[in-house]
Parts: structure tokens; sequence; C-alpha cells
């Protein structure tokens, strides 16, 4: 079966952050290779997602000519974004960066180590990931508009999966339920005071005359407002975390909060302006050390819910739904998706987070973990347990058990083509150069021609 040149782009796009923080290592001498309006593809860059291909172990791995595309395409999608006023906020990639940085600092031990690791200092760590982020959510944004009306019918689905030839219908591993209830660490009661007693401080020396703005440019730990003097600039009613937006809706223009505790740290907030529907408000933000949050209490709570779970007092899904802390699962009975299919089914091999799975494999089905440390999605520390629901044996794929994976598939490949077809037009209106060296990869070259 013929697949969309393009699909590699998807995984390709999930590179650039990656390799934006990798270690000194040796690379090629570098040379500029193709040039898409003021966006440039360096060799090096090239032969990097390369090498990191060939060691994700993937069957079936992309060729060179394939991944070179597939970063053309990347750039297309931000000079396209650029001609399109397709923008990211900034406090969006502040977000994001925060994020990353925190769970490097998990995964290093500390900063310290982390600059040992990349041989650069903090800040020049993250003006490159500030850099590589801002492009990965563009080109996410820009591909998510491509693709917007792309949908699949149950039709279509199954013409996809009678149209795979039956010698190449794909060997579906094990495949597992897992479930988790998700408890976040709590600020500590001296941490808590020490965050309030120095917004308090910043609230007094305002209201003796300091500026705001420069107390938030150089106490305010949202990089992204603070460097803009806290200014989040407008902001639509809901758009905001829920004590925040109270907060600042409580205020007149030119008022100060007291301090506001939301899931991003404690904020003093002043409000400039309220017009119709939006707000215009100004913050400092501090965010609690996460190497000092107490996970005592989690952990006491947790382990006091796995026993009642395992008296068959309440069911997990009921104890998930009403005790976990992860929005994400909670409404779902606690069960963990597939990042890829969103199915509660996910394979039980090398594709799933290497933490997860290594739990998994040294329990049987039917059992709960004591709590255990777990970072969240955005960087938070915390305590889960994990429940092993079920455990389904290896098959051929059908599409009465693996529809909704097949669904996937079928949604890729349109989606793949839609930006085919998008590239044959765009690529008319921007500047493409590519070297020599690379134009028998044939990039400019459509189906259609």
């Amino acid at each position: 079966m013929k697949f969309s040149k393009f699909f590699i782009s998807l995984f390709a796009i999930c590179l650039l952050f990656c390799q934006a923080i990798q270690a000194q290592t040796p690379v090629v001498i570098d040379k500029i290779i193709a040039k898409v309006d003021n966006h440039y593809i360096l060799k090096s860059e090239l032969e990097s997602q390369v090498q990191q291909y060939k060691q994700s172990g993937q069957a079936g791995a992309p060729s060179t000519c394939q991944i070179f595309e597939s970063l053309v395409v990347g750039k297309m999608m931000l000079a396209k974004s650029e001609i399109d006023s397709i923008t990211v906020e900034d406090k969006r990639v502040e977000s994001e960066l925060t994020s990353r940085m925190e769970q490097m600092e998990q995964q290093f031990g500390s900063q310290k180590n982390i600059v040992e690791a990349y041989g650069k200092s903090i800040a020049s760590l993250k003006d490159e990931l500030r850099s590589a982020i801002k492009e990965q959510l563009t080109t996410r944004k820009m591909q998510e508009k491509i693709t917007s009306d792309v949908k699949i019918t149950p039709k279509e689905v199954r013409r996809f999966f009678e149209a795979i030839p039956k010698d190449s219908i794909p060997y579906m591993p094990s495949e597992v339920e897992i479930g988790h209830i998700v408890r976040l660490a709590k600020t500590t009661k001296s941490q808590r005071n020490e965050l309030y007693k120095r917004l308090y401080d910043y609230k007094k020396r305002a209201e003796n005359g300091e500026s705001f703005e420069e107390m938030a440019k150089l106490y305010s730990e949202d990089l992204g407002s603070g460097k803009r003097g806290g200014d989040l600039g407008f902001a639509k009613r809901g758009q905001m975390v829920a004590p925040f937006e109270a907060a600042a809706l409580k205020l007149k223009p030119n008022q100060m909060s007291d301090v506001v505790e939301s899931e991003f740290g404690f904020h003093l907030i002043k409000l400039l302006e309220v017009r119709g529907q939006e707000y215009h408000a100004l913050h400092i933000l501090l965010r609690p050390d996460y190497q000092r949050l107490d996970v005592v209490e989690p952990t006491k709570f947790l382990d006091s819910i796995r026993v009642l779970i395992q008296r068959d007092s309440i069911k997990f899904e009921r104890a998930a739904k009403e005790f976990s802390e992860d929005k994400a699962t909670q409404d779902g009975g606690g069960m963990i998706t597939d990042p890829q299919t969103r199915s509660i089914k996910m394979a039980l091999d090398g594709t799933m987070e290497s933490g997860l799975y290594f739990t998994i494999d040294s329990m049987t089905v039917g059992t709960i973990t004591p709590p255990m440390p777990y970072r969240t999605e955005d960087g938070r520390s915390a305590v889960r347990i994990l429940y092993y629901k079920a455990k389904h044996p290896p098959h051929y794929a059908n599409l009465e058990d693996d529809f909704q994976r097949m669904s996937n598939y079928a949604l890729n490949r349109k989606r793949n083509t839609a930006i085919e077809k998008w590239f044959a037009t765009a690529k008319n209106d921007v500047f493409i150069y590519i070297v020599d060296e690379y134009k028998e990869c044939n990039i400019m070259k459509t189906n259609d021609q």
C-alpha cells in the first residue's frame, strides 16, 4: 500500500525540540543545504535527524531524502505561518519552556547537572530551547490549520483496512489497559509563607511608589510576561485559570490583588482595564521550589484509597473520578490512553514510556501499585497509584478489535494527503532553494507532475 511521502513530516516536527537540547557531539562541518524564504536547513540538522531515526529503532526507517523532505515541509509551514499571520503567544512558549526545564531538572537532579551535561549555562540553554519550542508550536498550529477539516468516516476506515494486502496486515503486539489515580505534591507551609511574604512585600513597595512593571521584570518567574513588565495583554473571560480570573475581575482599574494561588504558582495581580468581555492585567508570578514540595500527604491519601479499592469498598473507576487530580484521565475513570491512537489499549512494547513499561512488566492483571513518584505532562511533581486492568494477547489486526487504531491510521493517511496537496500549492508562495547535492531528492516534484 502506498503511503503519502509526507507521513514522516509529522514525526520530524517532534524532533525539532529534541535536536535543540542534544549534548555537544561531533557533527559534520556545517553548511546550508536548503533555504525556504528566511528559514534555513543545515546539513548538521539533517544528519542529526537521520541519526535519531536510526537510534529510535523504528521499523522501515525513512530514507535521507524523505527526512530532508520533511524538514523542507516544516520550514514551509513556518514560512507560510508568517505569510498567513499565524502566531503562537509568548506565554504559551514560556509555559512550555518552563515545563520542559522542570522535566530536565527532574531527570538530571539539579540545574548544575544540566549545565555539566550540555556544557551551556541555563540562560543559554533556555534561549536555544525557546526558539526551538516556538518553531515546534508554530509548525504544529499551521499543520492543524491545514488538516482541521479532515475527517474520517467508518466506511472510509473499512475501505482503508480492506485495501491492505492480506500479507501486509499488521501484527499487533500485546496490549494493556492501565489506569492511574494522581495526587499533586503540595507546597509546604513554610514555602507557602515564604512566597506570600515576598509577594506582599512587592505589593507594599508598589503601593509606596515603585513600578509594578519594573518589579515584574526583576522578580516574576513568568519569563514571557515578565520581560514585558508582567503584561498579559487582553484576555477573554474564561481564558485564564479560574482563581486568577476570579481575583482579577474583582479589582478596579489600577488596583492590586492579594496573593492568588493557582496551578501555576502564586500571583500578585494588577488590573489595568476591563473592556466588554476582555480584561487587561499585569502579574508577578512566583513558583514553588519543586524539589521541596510535600509528597507525604498525597502519598498517605493514595495509600488509603488503594486499601479501599483492594477491599472492594470502592471501584477504581469511581475513585479516579472522585479523587484523581489528573484532569486528562479523571472523567474516563483514570484510564490512560495511547497518545497516538487515543485508545485505552496501549501496546506493551518499546513505544510505551519506559518507566510505565517496567512497572507494568512486574505486575499481574488486577493489581494496584503502592503510591509512587510521578511527573505530570506539564512538569508538576505528583504521586500516583497504577491499576493493571487488562491484557490483550498479540494478534493480526482486525476491525472488531482494532477499529480505533485503524481509524487513526486512515485519518493520518488522509491528513498526509491534505498536507501533500497544500505543499503543491503553497510552494509557489515562497522562495525555495536546494543545493545541488540534494536536488536528486526531487522535493519540488509533486505527484501530479
